[in-house]
């Protein structure tokens, strides 16, 4: 399960369906479909299923729609665009119009967001934001017929809610409702000789990596006073080798150089400067002229920039995600 995510912001708000509507929060839910997840394939979904004549309920455990596409991964990873169709292609086509143009492939996370809600406004999807999956039940024969949900942001104020209906689609990336449904599944990156394969597991490549001579200890050159925040004591596996490892997760920036559309970096207030000695000791060995040699810059229309990875020090978060995919909320 490889999986990326983008920071998401949260409101103290009980909970906001977007048709207006509010239930009791002890009654029961029963709809055709129920949506959980409003990633872009989660919105799709809901959005198909009204237009085909279903009730459908769709449920994300944040405020947002869109999943990496309204979360700052601006710049569509597509290749060739003449293999995009269906709604996808309805989608980018949609942006274009936004924008003046045909067809529009890289864009804002405002302006992503913005034609999420759009499409589920114009089809009347129901929309649950903050509340998230706590229990899942199914029949003797193993069909799933209800899920339990909480306040994501208030988990104990109040009663749950529960939801019924004739088919559930799991649109997360973490597949939390399959995992409570007792889907099976796995983890991290299997090994090469788990299905006679080559390219699995570890691989040990030459990029995004720290140039040589970086050195790794608080004290340069004495490993008894141990190692900087950021480096793992583990010693890399031979490649091919399985773990339970996922990919890092990624913080995607959208930032600008328009001064009349900036909000100010400040310090955050448990700042750590610790935190980022190894920041330092990569540019004594590899000299940045400019931020282009920490980060790879993707730039936005009016101004704005998709900015990802770049090194072996950038915007990853390697190895502070191991735990993510079957950890408690707490936890995550």
């Amino acid at each position: 399960m490889a999986l990326s995510f983008m920071k998401t912001l949260f409101l103290l708000v009980p909970f906001l369906l977007l048709s207006g509507r509010s239930r009791a929060q002890s009654a029961p839910v029963r709809v055709d479909v129920c949506v959980y997840g409003g990633t872009s394939a989660g919105v799709m979904a809901a959005y198909t299923a009204k237009k085909m004549g279903k009730t459908v309920l769709l449920i994300e455990p944040g405020r947002h729609l869109g999943g990496l596409t309204a979360g700052g991964l601006g710049y569509t990873d597509i290749g060739n665009k003449y293999a995009i169709t269906g709604l996808s292609l309805d989608y980018y086509r949609r942006l274009g119009k936004h924008y003046g143009k045909f067809e529009q492939w890289v864009f804002e996370p405002s302006v992503a967001e913005n034609l999420f809600r759009d499409y589920v406004k114009r089809a009347g999807v129901e929309v649950l934001f903050e509340h998230r999956l706590t229990g899942a039940d199914k029949d003797a024969n193993g069909y799933l017929r209800s899920i339990a949900l909480e306040n994501a942001v208030t988990p104990a104020a109040g009663a749950g809610r529960t939801v019924q209906a004739g088919m559930f689609i799991d649109a997360t990336y973490e597949g939390d409702l399959l995992a409570r449904a007792g889907v099976s599944y796995t983890v991290g990156r299997e090994d090469n000789r788990l299905y006679q394969e080559t390219l699995n597991g570890v691989q040990f490549h030459d990029k995004h990596q720290f140039p040589d001579g970086v050195d790794p200890y608080k004290v340069p050159g004495n490993p008894e006073s141990g190692l900087v925040w950021g480096v793992s004591a583990e010693s890399l596996p031979p490649n091919g080798t399985g773990d339970k490892k996922v990919q890092a997760y990624n913080f995607r920036i959208c930032l600008t150089d328009s001064t009349t559309n900036q909000v100010p970096i400040t310090r955050p207030r448990n700042y750590d400067s610790t935190r980022y000695e190894l920041v330092l000791r990569q540019l004594s060995k590899r000299p940045a002229k400019d931020l282009d040699g920490v980060m790879k810059f993707d730039y936005m229309p009016n101004r704005k920039t998709d900015i990802n990875n770049n090194g072996g020090l950038s915007t990853d978060m390697i190895g502070m995600n191991y735990n993510y995919p079957e950890a408690d909320y707490a936890t995550r």
